[in-house]
């Protein structure tokens, strides 16, 4: 196990990325001069993600595992058709947004609404369209490094017209239209044999990839700290098993992303209590106020955050949870890494639960304290 982080006052400043302070990036991709893509808003959280923009600001620039980015469009905006070769996975906390799949984005459509998570495959072209004004759409790739992304032939062709280039180093290149950039090595599209080669997902399997509100299965007992006061968390799994200690927790999606994702909802003055793992983590906001504590109770340092609000936790660090809020608090957990998250939990926290016969077996899941042989307690 690591030793002990202590998180200090200015780094968890650093890592709290508060709604007013985003700063936007009308310039991150090839298409945002191609009319009806002009007024696209994206916005880089955690890592450089796949932006063509070599002058985006981060906030956060520590490996994760992940890249976090979020993008904002008003109603009739449209992203583009690209594909990517890492995990790609859309969190929308407002509005609507219509998705399409495939060459051309003939091979299906979809409408994403607040609430909903969406995974798409990798490897295959993807767009999509607000259909509302003031929707917040976040998105987490897998990995470090994403290695970029390929545009579908047309998008290059629109995006030449307007005099933007992208090259094969991944820089774009502005030029007056009509002319093309020399001295530079250009992106080529991929052809007609590159293109039937792609992978084809069909609707019903886009919705197996699709998780609402009304498809999450909430536990109210997925930690250790769950028959505590104050430990009322409810945990719902999206990708992978990632947090749960509930053996009998299973996630919509198995496939390995690169992350987990699930999430976490509790009244005002429930969460989950202090704990640590071995994982980078973010913690987004949907609603509600979440007020969030590190680091041991004698260095404690806290941050309180509100919708569409981001903090990025270190590995190893402690944090306490809870809802501060006059409703419900709605949080989405990205942890880094495919495999199950194991808690490490406070001394207090590990008492006070076998005190109520609560323990965890050896496998880590939760179980009845009376009933493992003394030597596994």
């Amino acid at each position: 196990m690591s030793a002990d982080i202590v998180v200090s006052a200015e780094e968890l400043q650093q890592r709290t990325i508060l709604r007013k302070d985003l700063k936007a990036d009308r310039a991150a991709f090839l298409d945002t001069k191609i009319p009806g893509s002009e007024q696209k808003i994206n916005y880089p959280l955690i890592g450089p993600g796949v932006s063509e923009n070599p002058d985006q600001v981060v906030p956060v620039t520590a490996p994760h595992g992940f890249n976090l980015g979020a993008a904002v469009m008003p109603a009739g905006v449209i992203n583009n058709l690209h594909l990517h070769f890492t995990a790609e996975v859309f969190m929308c906390l407002a509005g609507q947004w219509q998705f399409r799949w495939g060459v051309g984005g003939a091979d299906g459509e979809a409408t994403v609404s607040a609430g909903d998570v969406i995974s798409i495959p990798t490897w295959i072209f993807r767009g999509f369209t607000s259909l509302t004004d003031d929707a917040w759409l976040y998105t987490a790739l897998g990995r470090d490094h994403s290695g970029g992304l390929i545009w579908e032939p047309s998008v290059i062709e629109r995006a030449a017209s307007t005099g933007r280039f992208l090259t094969t180093a991944g820089t774009l290149v502005d030029v007056e239209p009509g002319t093309r950039p020399e001295g530079v090595e250009l992106v080529a599209p991929l052809d007609a044999e590159q293109l039937a080669s792609l992978p084809r997902v069909g609707i019903d399997r886009m919705r197996e990839r699709l998780a609402t509100p009304a498809d999450l299965v909430w536990d109210d007992q997925p930690f250790l700290c769950s028959v505590l006061p104050g430990g009322g968390a409810q945990l719902a799994l999206v990708i992978g098993h990632g947090l749960t200690e509930n053996r009998l927790q299973h996630p919509r999606l198995t496939d390995p992303h690169g992350l987990s994702l699930a999430w976490l909802r509790a009244e005002a003055g429930q969460g989950v209590a202090r704990h640590r793992h071995g994982q980078a983590q973010a913690l987004i906001v949907k609603q509600g106020r979440v007020r969030v504590t590190l680091n041991e109770p004698a260095d404690a340092v806290s941050v309180e955050l509100a919708a569409y609000d981001t903090l990025s936790v270190p590995r190893w660090a402690w944090r306490t949870i809870e809802s501060v809020g006059d409703e419900p608090a709605e949080v989405v957990a990205i942890t880094e890494g495919d495999d199950r998250v194991y808690l490490d939990w406070a001394p207090e926290v590990v008492e006070a639960a076998l005190a109520k016969d609560v323990t965890r077996d050896p496998n880590g899941y939760l179980a009845p304290a009376s009933m493992l042989p003394r030597a596994s307690v």
